[in-house]
């Protein structure tokens, strides 16, 4: 849904009378380039002669960057030996520690500068124009994506974790000694009644007296204003939508009164000790925000669509596991919208929330840090909310941020040049804008390849015991090391995928920020939705199928030359192996390339999603009452519609007679009772299946329910992701077996469907 446009600020509107230095900056370095090309390529004396200087000094680098005399496969004993030492450090220490986590982000930040300096002094291939161009082109891709990585691995350097400090401060608000008055204000734009109740009902099991509870609704709806008259909330509308969610909570803030304001989204339920973990901060005047992970009830649409919802963690997992921590390490924090709580005295004294970007909840954040404020990370998961439902709002809600965070460039709250924050906090600032650079450089990898086999260009020059002295240690070492520092959270080759799936869209979307940064409107990441059938999101699709379709024939052309031409002997003309080598790397490239493009493809197909609601494995004892008789049974699955349950007594069951008749159903350890009807039955060899269907609840058994599935403290739990080979082994099982074409899940699908 879209909302009206944010009204800017004077600055921003300064802005479109005269371009900012960041799209001053680009538009000089592309036009330089794109001078230089031409008159390279037109062969303009001056320009030739400096390139043609240059590729001699690539061809003769210095002599502390040549490889040492000896064979080949002895240059692996030092890959090896390093390789031996990474794995006994993890071996040693299981979890990052601070010993453990310098020794290997030393040797990483050693083998990246030695990667980077081979690089750029021997292996560019600027013999011809062409060449040259390519061969630039591609270095400066891999310094934006590696640029970022090294900037994380200096931070990892002082990463920080609060949680034993939150149990100390905790015991303050546990026992009365410490309790601020607390505003929850939860903002909603068209967001489903059934999403606000769950919100609302797990706001106020609180544990936490001193507080107030209040709905922000942005759509003047009456049945939300009933909503909160019958839940017992505080109900707040506006009579404009200025400057969407920011407007909408400074509004709020300016009718309320709370020493401390806690900001959840529409669809984010919190833990019952939420309060009790994150107030004591607040004890120290200087701390301004505390930010909580976020996290998910439902899987993202990339790990649904694959079919891995139980395996793959979500996109957001490597965020708030590696790098909120390592930002706090700094002070340099992001304030992420929801589940945080902020003092109001300091919010109001900067200026409340910041109504310039998108991405109101980020520069908030910035600007407490630059007035000299703590913005803190609880490394926690003190909340859950409702990850994308589908392909195209997940690329609805990067696209959003992705415009949101690079609008940083273009107002006064851009953490680069704001004046108050020290350069550590800038760095860490520094490497999150860079993130979203790394799209446009992902798409550009995926051309590297096509110019060997269509334009036969060689844009790395570099032999074989190069490679192996200088490329193969750092690949092989980070890639050892890549989920062990990310303490599980992602592998390396999965992370490929995620970034593949909305490459292209990210990447015109930098582009058009960085060329008319407020030229579209804010929109709500929609929620709720329901499907019945298989969907393919063509938009998304349409740039992925034709680069499979131009690197399937640029492998089919860079095997084929490659064996035409034959292996590459040493009597070979330097070109001609050169060329070979070229192919060989081209075609390796292209195959590569060719799988990532495939499982992107399938994550495009969105599977059915038949109702609102999710259903979570939960374990419970439970007593079924059929009339006179009773049953006894444990909980298999679980949610606000319904209940799987396994009987234990199969040999008592009539299963026809029980699909006619109402059923009351005793969840034993949580004393509550709910009826309803049998939807389906299926017969297990050991003990027979029900699902039943609840009869509409109550308010009070609402609230039981709720607070059981979304409530409970220490629910939450981080899961670990599969390592590289299990990574690799779980993309052939799903090229060769997608989910859609699964005969077993169709059925299931439909079965679902059907009840």
């Amino acid at each position: 849904m879209t909302v009206l446009r944010p009204r800017h600020s004077r600055s921003s509107l300064r802005w479109c009378k005269s371009p900012q230095i960041a799209t001053l900056v680009m538009v000089v370095v592309v036009g330089l380039s794109a001078a230089i090309a031409t008159a390279w390529f037109a062969g303009e004396g001056t320009i030739s002669t400096i390139f043609q200087r240059l590729d001699q000094l690539q061809g003769n680098p210095p002599m502390w960057i040549e490889v040492p005399m000896v064979m080949g496969h002895y240059l692996l004993v030092w890959t090896m030996a390093l390789m031996v030492i990474v794995l006994a450090i993890i071996k040693l220490s299981p979890r990052p520690r601070p010993w453990s986590r310098t020794l290997v982000v030393s040797i990483l930040l050693v083998l990246a500068v030695r990667y980077l300096v081979w690089r750029s002094l021997s292996t560019l291939n600027l013999s011809t124009p062409l060449n040259g161009v390519f061969s630039i082109g591609l270095f400066v891709m891999e310094l934006l994506l590696l640029s970022g990585g090294m900037i994380q691995l200096l931070l990892l350097l002082r990463t920080h974790d609060r949680r034993l400090e939150a149990d100390r401060l905790s015991q303050a608000v546990v026992n009365g000694a410490f309790t601020p008055t607390v505003d929850i204000l939860i903002p909603t734009y068209n967001e489903p009644a059934f999403i606000l109740r769950r919100t609302i009902i797990g706001c106020q099991a609180l544990e936490y007296d001193a507080k107030t509870i209040y709905l922000l609704d942005d759509t003047r709806r009456s049945e939300i204003q009933a909503l909160a008259a019958e839940l017992g909330c505080e109900y707040r509308t506006r009579p404009d939508n200025r400057h969407a969610k920011a407007g909408n909570l400074n509004h709020a803030i300016a009718h309320t009164s709370g020493e401390l304001i806690v900001i959840f989204d529409a669809d984010f339920v919190p833990t019952k000790n939420f309060l009790t973990r994150t107030v004591g901060f607040f004890h120290d005047p200087q701390v301004a925000l505390v930010q909580t992970p976020q996290t998910f009830y439902n899987p993202d649409p990339i790990a649904r669509n694959l079919g891995l919802e139980n395996t793959l963690t979500p996109d957001e997992e490597v965020f708030y596991r590696q790098i909120q921590p390592i930002r706090d390490g700094v002070g340099g924090v992001i304030c992420a919208g929801t589940s945080f709580v902020v003092r109001r005295s300091a919010l109001v004294a900067t200026g409340c929330f910041v109504t310039e970007s998108l991405s109101e909840d980020y520069f908030t954040g910035i600007r407490l840090a630059a007035q000299g404020y703590r913005v803190l990370y609880l490394n926690e998961k003190l909340s859950a909310g409702l990850a994308a439902e589908n392909i195209a709002v997940q690329a609805l809600q990067r696209t959003r941020w992705a415009q949101g965070t690079l609008q940083a460039f273009f107002i006064k709250t851009n953490p680069l040049t704001i004046p108050g924050l020290n350069p550590l906090q800038r760095l860490a600032h520094l490497e999150g804008l860079l993130h979203w650079f790394s799209s446009p450089a992902r798409v550009g990898l995926l051309f590297v390849p096509l110019a060997y086999a269509f334009l036969h260009v060689i844009p790395v020059q570099a032999t074989g015991t190069e490679v192996l002295y200088f490329f193969v240690p750092f690949y092989l070492v980070q890639l050892t090391a890549f989920a062990w520092l990310n303490t599980r959270a992602r592998s390396a080759v999965l992370s490929d995928i995620y970034s593949l799936v909305l490459a292209f869209p990210l990447a015109i979307t930098v582009v058009k920020v960085m060329l008319n940064p407020f030229g579209k409107g804010f929109k709500v990441t929609p929620k709720g939705g329901v499907s019945d059938r298989f969907s393919f999101n063509w938009q998304l699709a349409f740039p992925l199928i034709a680069m499979f379709i131009v690197t399937a024939l640029s492998l089919w052309m860079n095997l084929g030359n490659y064996l035409i031409m034959g292996t590459w002997q040493p009597s070979m003309p330097a070109e001609i192996a050169a060329q070979l080598k070229g192919i060989g790397l081209g075609w390796i490239w292209s195959a590569y390339n060719l799988l990532m493009l495939s499982i992107a493809l399938m994550v495009l197909v969105d599977v059915p999603r038949t109702s609102p609601y999710e259903w979570y494995s939960l374990r419970r004892t439970v007593r079924l009452q059929v009339g006179q008789r009773s049953f006894w049974g444990v909980t298999t699955a679980l949610s606000e519609e319904g209940v799987e349950v396994a009987l234990t007594q199969p040999d008592l069951l009539d299963m026809e007679a029980l699909q006619q008749r109402p059923i009351q159903l005793d969840l034993m350890e949580t004393q509550l009772t709910l009826s309803g009807q049998v939807v389906r039955t299926d017969r297990h060899p050991e003990f027979p299946i029900v699902r039943i269907g609840f009869e509409p609840l109550t308010l009070a058994q609402q609230r039981g329910l709720i607070e059981l599935l979304y409530c409970r403290p220490g629910q939450w739990q981080s899961r670990c992701s599969p390592g590289e080979w299990a990574s690799l082994k779980l993309l052939f099982k799903i090229l060769f077996r997608p989910r859609f074409f699964d005969r077993q899940e169709r059925i299931r699908a439909i079965a679902v469907a059907n009840h």
